[in-house]
């Protein structure tokens, strides 16, 4: 049983990497064993990934590791927070994955989209398992790597130039964060997670040091976590098709930067000296400016998908500003935001997609009356609206609950502002579209309408929202129940403040 417990995590990763070749080998015509091989993967894979999160909460320990060069190792290993991460990008990689069949039906080189699909789920859980620093750059850089032709797959010119930001940010990014870890690495050895730097004693005397090193982390991790000034990326990958930019926003690159954040904080620094060095009041003062700018930004956006990414700059910072907040609440509403973002943020991209693909609709001028000709659809884009802007009992407002009880419980008042100014920021950019959607009134035809025939869109392209949008409202009302995302933040978030 230990044996086979040490090579579970590999396992994972095997299912994407094993299916990607035999994707790309594949030619256009054979969809149905193209998607037979990526629906088989990803099912394998989360049932993989939930017998682990099972078996961590009982206290299984799953490692896999190997001796690189001396002083060197690559480990993949699960813990609270890996598996945590793991569980979101298995769940909603299986509703891409549907989605994304559907969505690219007919469409030009979709076994070259696929195998890379496929080899950025792998680079995903590579990063939610990576047991040290070493292990999880290598699933970074893979990360990137694998994600530019999806960006640019459409191959427009605008797509490219898209992509050759994408590349200019997360590559130098890149270096940046490869700069800090062979720093940390020169003065610390190798870092594995949870051994943290307080217990070395190497904190005694090394404090500009391991200031600098900080910074040098969090700027090549804020790049992909689309943090202020290093969003720039992120507006214009939103030239990519739908499944992508879902991608790209609610389970990989974005949520890769936030997961790697966390990572610094609590299990390289660790919470306590990360807060007698003064890091964590600035890195809440980043968060928190970045929440503010990407709502602001959001609000004069037309583009729907734009307006959306502008969002997601903002959401994704509560995670850090919870994490930042030096209290076990604000920590439990930065982990569980992790999922719930994920879950909101993937059902408004799915429902923006549908609505372009079935009716040409990519403005927010276009939405009109849209609601009475794709229902369940447009359903499921509101409970998501309602969700980012901390409606109750939504997913999203248990996010705002906890961090509003973490920044009073932690003295930081001013962060309950911040919260305040966000949600009604969040109300004045997503309200118009809701209104727009349901009392709206539509003159003429849809820009460019495909008939689906009894349904409004595809099934492939109609469940996965509707699903996403089911778990976003259950992640919020049954938050008090075991293995809600709340109840598995608050294992990791107390155990980080146990004495």
């Amino acid at each position: 049983m230990a044996v086979i417990n040490a090579w579970m995590p590999l396992l994972v990763l095997f299912t994407s990497l094993f299916a990607a070749p035999a994707i790309f080998m594949l030619s256009e015509e054979r969809w149905v064993a193209r998607t037979a091989i990526n629906m088989t993967a990803a099912v394998i894979k989360l049932a993989l990934v939930a017998g682990m999160v099972l078996g961590v909460y009982l206290g299984v320990h799953y490692e896999y590791r190997f001796t690189v060069v001396p002083g060197v190792a690559f480990i993949l290993r699960a813990d609270a927070l890996g598996v945590m991460f793991a569980g979101l990008s298995s769940l909603l990689w299986l509703f891409t994955t549907i989605y994304a069949v559907g969505y690219l039906e007919g469409s030009p080189n979709r076994s070259r989209f696929f195998g890379f699909f496929s080899l950025c789920v792998s680079a995903t859980l590579g990063i939610a398992f990576a047991g040290n620093l070493f292990t999880f750059v290598l699933f970074y850089e893979l990360l990137t790597l694998s994600t530019y032709p999806l960006v640019v797959h459409r191959g427009t010119d605008r797509a490219l130039a898209a992509g050759r930001r994408y590349l200019q940010y997360t590559l130098s990014g890149g270096v940046v964060l490869l700069l800090g870890v062979v720093m940390l690495h020169a003065t610390a050895g190798d870092t594995v997670f949870g051994e943290r730097i307080a217990r070395s004693g190497l904190s005694s005397g090394n404090e500009p040091l391991l200031i600098g090193i900080f910074v040098l982390l969090i700027a090549g991790l804020g790049v992909k976590a689309a943090m202020v000034p290093l969003h720039g990326w992120l507006p214009q990958a939103m030239v990519a098709p739908a499944p992508v930019s879902a991608l790209l926003h609610a389970v990989a690159v974005v949520k890769a930067g936030a997961f790697g954040i966390v990572r610094v904080v609590y299990d390289v620094y660790g919470i306590d000296l990360a807060y007698r060095l003064g890091l964590l009041d600035a890195l809440a003062i980043a968060a928190s400016l970045t929440i503010l700018y990407g709502s602001v930004r959001a609000l004069s956006q037309t583009e729907i998908k734009r307006r959306l990414a502008f969002s997601t700059v903002s959401q994704v910072s509560y995670i850090m500003l919870g994490i930042a907040m030096f209290h076990p609440m604000g920590a439990v509403a930065g982990l569980a935001h992790l999922i719930h973002q994920g879950l909101m943020k993937i059902t408004l991209f799915f429902c923006a997609g549908n609505y372009a693909e079935t009716l040409g609709v990519h403005h927010v001028a276009e939405l009109d009356g849209i609601g009475r000709r794709m229902p369940a659809t447009s359903i499921a884009f509101t409970v998501a609206a309602f969700s980012m802007i901390g409606v109750p009992p939504a997913a999203g407002f248990i996010s705002k609950w906890y961090l509003g009880m973490g920044a009073v419980g932690s003295g930081m008042h001013w962060i309950i502002a911040v919260l305040v100014a966000s949600s009604l920021l969040n109300a004045a950019y997503f309200l118009p579209l809701v209104y727009r959607i349901w009392f709206g009134t539509h003159q003429g035809e849809w820009p460019c309408e495909q008939e689906m025939g009894f349904l409004e869109t595809s099934a492939w392209l109609l469940w996965p929202p509707v699903a996403t949008a089911v778990f976003s409202l259950a992640a919020g009302l049954m938050a008090g129940l075991r293995f809600s995302p709340v109840h598995w933040a608050e294992l990791i978030a107390f155990r980080e403040y146990l004495p």
